[in-house]
């Protein structure tokens, strides 16, 4: 029995395009591109598809890049990726930005990139910018937001479409990229910079989510099905109000910040769902570092400014209670 291939690049992004249709029909759509692997590989497949008929709507490709003038080679690099908008017959523009020094240096430059594409696209006339994220990208960003502390919303990062900005990749690996960059001989950019670990995001690369694969393989699909579906929860919030009608909690205290009533609330119900006969000893930790306590004597919940748990504590439990 003849040993089945994974579907590659262009399928795996044509599928995407296809199926669940991010752009609009005719949509003028910019493709920033740096001259790196990822970048260079969404603008091939995407002028490949636009070739074969492929992409859904007669889409309209323009390509442009950023010069952060960071690095001497990074209009060489630039360079590369004109010569391959070119091939293709695709529209290309660049943009030189200055950044200052000071700290989060990263943040700080993808905020001028940002800016620097978005006029771009506005002078292209373009409705949409399609940048290269794909899976590992959006698996080391819920990470990397993990760590920070960041809450739901927080780690539904880079959907596929967030207003303007488009992400084709985002079902694609690493290193489906890698394979196509290969398989077409593209000639890349590779930024040092990414292997910089002064940089949060080189060690989470570099370090923790090659650990948690050998663990789990399938880490990178497990930590983007846990952004889509946080996602779609962030999209439609269960208000306060359908919670408390749903499980009227006894006490609740109205003076509360409606953060921490929302998020009490939901705890509270955690709790009662999972120690119905014994709330008396329970309690929740809440935002800020507060914690609530069931008042046994007063049949009520109370609030107040949680102590600080040492390394061996449990406490840091979303939720516990006394058996």
């Amino acid at each position: 029995m003849p040993r089945s291939h994974p579907p590659t690049l262009l399928t795996c992004v044509a599928r995407t395009l296809i199926d669940l249709r991010p752009f609009a029909t005719g949509e003028r759509v910019l493709v920033a591109t740096s001259g790196g692997p990822d970048s260079t590989a969404l603008l091939d497949v995407l002028a490949r598809l636009r070739k074969r008929g492929g992409l859904p709507g007669s889409l309209v490709l323009v390509a442009h890049g950023v010069d952060h003038g960071l690095r001497e080679s990074a209009a060489a690099e630039l360079d590369l990726a004109e010569a391959l908008a070119a091939r293709h017959d695709v529209p290309f523009g660049r943009t030189r930005v200055s950044i200052t020094s000071g700290g989060n240096l990263q943040a700080r430059a993808r905020a001028a990139r940002r800016q620097a594409l978005l006029a771009a696209a506005k002078a292209a006339g373009a409705t949409a910018i399609a940048t290269a994220h794909h899976a590992d990208d959006r698996a080391e960003t819920v990470l990397l937001r993990l760590l920070r502390g960041g809450g739901a919303r927080a780690l539904a990062p880079l959907p596929l479409r967030d207003g303007m900005w488009t992400r084709p990749l985002l079902a694609a690996t690493r290193a489906d990229v890698e394979a196509h960059v290969s398989r077409h001989a593209l000639p890349v950019a590779r930024d040092p910079s990414n292997d910089d670990p002064r940089f949060a995001r080189t060690r989470v690369r570099r370090e923790l989510l090659p650990l948690l694969q050998s663990l789990d393989p399938a880490i990178v699909e497990h930590l983007n099905a846990l952004a889509d579906e946080l996602g779609r929860l962030s999209a439609h919030p269960e208000t306060l109000e359908a919670i408390e009608q749903r499980a009227p909690l006894a006490g609740l205290p109205a003076h509360l910040p409606r953060r921490t009533r929302l998020a009490l609330a939901r705890a509270v119900e955690a709790v009662e769902t999972a120690a119905p006969r014994d709330l008396r000893n329970s309690h929740v930790l809440l935002p800020g570092g507060l914690v609530a306590r069931y008042d046994r004597q007063h049949l009520s919940w109370e609030v107040e400014r949680a102590v600080p748990a040492g390394p061996c504590s449990r406490e840091h439990d979303l939720t516990k209670h006394s058996s």
